[in-house]
């Protein structure tokens, strides 16, 4: 079963385009480094819910839209070779105070896969 790294974030609607360009970016970089699939996802459908919402977890603001992505790997310890790789990478070499998001915000994680039909 595949290993997945998760995250869901805010990105200010004004941003979105800059955002796009530096998740292409990013995901060759881990395709090439050898991840078996990279995906982004921008909220389409998701409410702001009363207790609990994508929106509300990363406390987007209406000016913000939620994104949610996956990497898919092998095997957890093929995520931590491939993302040793990926961190080396010159490409996605970027300041930190020029992102298009608030990373303090950004929910991620890594999960085991235990359904994959």
């Amino acid at each position: 079963m595949p290993y997945v790294d998760g995250f869901i974030l805010a990105v200010p609607k004004k941003s979105l385009e800059a955002y796009k360009e530096i998740a292409r970016t990013a995901g060759a970089v881990w395709m090439d480094h050898g991840a078996l699939s990279y995906v982004e996802c921008v909220g389409d459908d998701v409410p702001y819910g009363e207790l609990t919402s994508f929106p509300r977890s990363v406390q987007a603001t209406d000016d913000e839209v939620v994104i949610f992505s996956w990497i898919t790997y092998e095997s957890r310890e093929q995520r931590d070779a491939i993302n040793a790789k990926v961190m080396a990478d010159p490409r996605l070499k970027t300041d930190p105070a020029s992102m298009p998001f608030d990373g303090k915000r950004m929910i991620f994680g890594g999960f085991e896969s235990f359904v994959d039909l």
